[in-house]
């Protein structure tokens, strides 16, 4: 026999459609960006812009693999390769498979009033996850897995080309930071599966 319901504890009031786990980490997004956009960083506006552009199509990460590869070495050469599989990889899953799955909408700049003096051009793609971030460290990963040394110069690059995008506003802080752990594990997967066909050099 049920016990009377004196005796229940108290219910939970029913929770509101907006109120799950998800929808409490796009707040958070949210709050993360309007920060940004909110402070004042006439200086680092442009450099953040020009550094986002130029980072359009992997450009940075195909100059850096052209000094790679001009340095001489086997293990430059190498390094190069891999970066570049790893991007092409990267973009390719990210474009195609990814971020039409995630189906999230771009910021809108206007509402959370992001500086014009910082802005680019708005991508017309899905905003989850960030390409130019996911690009931009899968390179990283490729290239630094040969040439351990061109790790920390080319990591630092990632994460200036990650913040970029945010900056500029065309991501939300959630959209960068998954484009960047998704970079790092489709460029250990290219990697280790060019290495069981291409050994490593030893110089």
């Amino acid at each position: 026999m049920e016990a009377p319901e004196a005796n229940h504890p108290p219910s939970a009031a029913p929770r509101a459609p907006g109120d799950g786990w998800l929808a409490e980490i796009e707040r958070v997004d949210q709050a993360l960006y309007d920060a940004i956009a909110a402070t004042p960083t006439p200086k680092l506006d442009g450099a953040m812009r020009a550094l986002s552009n130029a980072a359009d199509y992997s450009r940075l990460s195909i100059s850096a693999a052209a000094v790679l590869a001009l340095t001489g070495s086997a293990r430059g050469r190498r390094a190069a390769v891999d970066g570049l599989a790893s991007v092409t990889v990267t973009a390719t899953l990210v474009n195609l498979v990814v971020k039409p799955l995630g189906r999230r909408r771009r910021p809108n700049r206007a509402a959370s009033a992001v500086p014009s003096d910082r802005q680019v051009t708005m991508p017309r793609s899905r905003s989850f996850p960030s390409g130019h971030s996911a690009a931009a460290v899968a390179f990283a990963a490729g290239a630094s897995r040969d040439l351990p040394v061109a790790g920390p110069p080319l990591y630092l690059l990632a994460t200036a080309v990650s913040y970029s995008r945010l900056h500029t506003g065309v991501h939300f802080p959630g959209d960068v930071l998954a484009g960047a752990l998704i970079g790092l594990a489709l460029a250990n997967f290219t990697t280790s599966a060019l290495a069981e066909r291409w050994p490593y050099p030893d110089a």
